[in-house]
């Protein structure tokens, strides 16, 4: 994917400019992973925003010796999404720093409607392994959904890559061993257990 390449070769920088080119790279990507996991378009995008803005605080912080740009941000946004569903999110002041930041109108929002539709047949699927632990739901989606390689989901987790891939191995055989729903349709599955490879 072309934005993504990009974004892992365009660290952030804390200057206006430079980091409206950051946030213009990874708007899609980060909105994306947002909307993947909320149904409501005003919390994919307030959490977006979030994302950005806690980016932006600690883009002076970022350190390419720990690992891609991309992963710095998936770390962000994995951070900001845990405490706002543990009812902890804390309230932005500093949106307005945010150069560039496109501001929600009714086209913004159909448009977010039109890619949570659009997410649906990814949440089925999820659904079909939420019997998996959450340790190795969280790998899967970061790895398949998100499109992080194995060693930069353990970077985001903080594991190393063994223990990432082998939670992946095991995700992937607990997931052959569910049985077919009632459709009979395998293919969904069968591309989702080809990534996980």
């Amino acid at each position: 994917m072309p934005g993504r390449r990009a974004s892992r070769a365009a660290p952030p920088r804390p200057d206006a400019a430079g980091f409206a080119a950051f946030y213009e790279e990874n708007f899609d990507a980060v909105l994306g992973f947002v909307t993947r996991r909320t149904y409501c378009p005003q919390v994919a995008g307030d959490l977006t925003a979030d994302i950005f803005v806690a980016a932006l605080e600690t883009a002076g912080q970022y350190d390419p010796k720990r690992g891609t740009p991309y992963a710095w941000l998936y770390g962000i946004a994995r951070n900001v999404l845990s405490s706002h569903y543990r009812g902890n999110a804390r309230e932005q002041h500093a949106t307005a720093r945010l150069n560039g930041r496109r501001l929600l109108d009714e086209e913004d929002i159909a448009a977010m409607e039109e890619r949570i539709d659009a997410e649906r047949a990814a949440r089925a699927l999820a659904e079909r392994h939420s019997a998996l632990s959450e340790p190795l739901r969280e790998v899967l989606d970061l790895v398949t959904v998100d499109g992080l390689t194995p060693r930069e989901a353990a970077q985001v987790l903080g594991l190393n890559q063994a223990t990432v891939r082998s939670r992946l191995l095991r995700a992937r055989r607990a997931l052959r061993d569910e049985p077919e729903h009632a459709t009979g349709n395998t293919e969904p599955t069968e591309q989702f257990l080809e990534v996980v490879s």
